[in-house]
C-alpha cells in the first residue's frame, strides 16, 4: 500500500488528480462547503442530481431568502406542491425547476414523497423558528436533508433499507453541521435550531446568540453539538464502501467536508460568531489526502 501520491488501492496519480478537481466543481449555489453534482457523478446521472438540488434549493430559498411575509412564502411552497401533483399525473410543467425535476422523476422513477417531505420541512421553517427538544430537530432533518440522500441512492439503484439508514445518518449529520456553523446567520433570520433543552442543560441563554458571546458555557454547548454531528457522520461512513467507486468518492468528499467544518468549529471553541467556518484551498488539499488514503 503506497502513499505519497503514487498509488493507493490501485488508483493512479491521474485518478487522484481527477478526484480532487472533480469534487470541487460545484454545480449548485449555496453549497460552498460540500461538493454537489461534481464530475465524479457519471454524466448520465448528473442532470438528475442537479435537478434534485435545484428543486431543493429553490424551495429552501422561498423559506429563507428575501422579505416576503410568511403567508406569501407558504403560498409559493404550495405552488411547488401543486407542481408535484401535476408531475405525478403526467403533466410536467414547462417552467423550471419543475421541468427538470419532472424529467428526472420520469426517467429514474424517483419517489415523489421525498420531494413532498422536503416541502414539508421548508414550510416548517416558515412557521416554527424554535425547537424544544433534539428529537424535534431530528424529525426536521428527516424531511429537510434525508430525502436528498435517499433520492441519490435511488439514482444508483442502491436504495435498500441498510443503505438508506446509513445515508440518513450522513444527511442528518450534514444538516446539523450546517446548523452549527450557521447559528449566527439563522439568528438573524429569527431562527434557533439549537434545542431549548440543550441551552438549558449548559446554562446558555438564547439572548447570548444575539450578543455573539462565546464564553465557557457556550463552548461546552457547541462541543456537545459538534460531537453529535460527528458521531452521525462517522456512523454513516460504511456506506461509502458499499457504493460504486465514483459515488463512493463523492460521498467521501462530502463526509470529509462535513468533518472538516466540525473540526474548524472545535478549533475556535465554538466561536462561530467571529468566523463562520468555510473550506479553504488548504482544507481541500487535506480532504483529498484523507479521501484517497483511507
Amino acid at each position: 500500500m503506497k502513499r505519497g501520491g503514487i498509488e493507493r488501492g490501485g488508483r493512479s496519480d491521474s485518478s487522484v488528480r481527477f478526484a480532487a478537481k472533480a469534487a470541487q466543481s460545484v454545480s449548485v449555489a449555496h453549497y460552498e462547503n460540500f461538493p454537489v453534482a461534481s464530475r465524479l457523478i457519471p454524466a448520465p446521472l448528473r442532470p438528475a442530481v442537479v435537478a434534485i438540488y435545484a428543486f431543493a434549493r429553490a424551495a429552501d430559498d422561498i423559506a429563507d431568502e428575501g422579505n416576503a411575509p410568511p403567508a406569501a412564502r407558504l403560498a409559493q411552497l404550495d405552488h411547488f406542491g401543486a407542481m408535484l401533483e401535476r408531475i405525478e399525473c403526467g403533466d410536467v410543467p414547462a417552467e423550471e425547476p419543475f421541468a427538470a425535476i419532472g424529467a428526472a422523476i420520469g426517467r429514474h422513477a424517483l419517489p415523489l414523497q421525498h420531494f413532498r417531505d422536503l416541502l414539508s420541512a421548508f414550510r416548517q421553517d416558515v412557521v416554527q423558528p424554535r425547537y424544544a427538544e433534539f428529537a424535534q430537530v431530528l424529525d426536521y432533518c428527516s424531511r429537510s436533508a434525508n430525502p436528498i440522500g435517499r433520492l441519490l441512492l435511488r439514482l444508483y439503484h442502491a436504495d435498500d433499507v441498510e443503505h438508506c439508514r446509513l445515508a440518513d445518518a450522513i444527511c442528518t449529520g450534514l444538516q446539523l453541521t450546517n446548523f452549527w456553523q450557521d447559528v449566527a446567520l439563522d439568528w438573524r433570520k429569527g431562527r434557533v435550531y439549537l434545542p431549548a433543552e440543550d441551552l438549558a442543560r449548559f446554562g446558555v441563554a438564547e439572548a447570548q446568540i444575539g450578543e455573539g458571546r462565546c464564553d465557557a458555557r457556550w463552548s461546552q454547548l457547541m462541543a456537545f453539538e459538534v460531537a453529535r454531528a460527528r458521531a452521525l457522520l462517522d456512523a454513516g461512513r460504511p456506506l461509502a464502501r458499499a457504493l460504486p467507486l465514483r459515488l463512493a468518492l463523492e460521498l467521501k468528499f462530502v463526509l470529509a467536508g462535513g468533518l472538516r467544518i466540525l473540526a474548524a468549529i472545535d478549533a475556535v471553541q465554538g466561536d462561530i460568531f467571529r468566523q463562520r467556518p468555510q473550506l479553504s484551498r488548504r482544507d481541500w488539499a487535506a480532504m483529498t489526502a484523507s479521501v484517497l488514503t483511507r
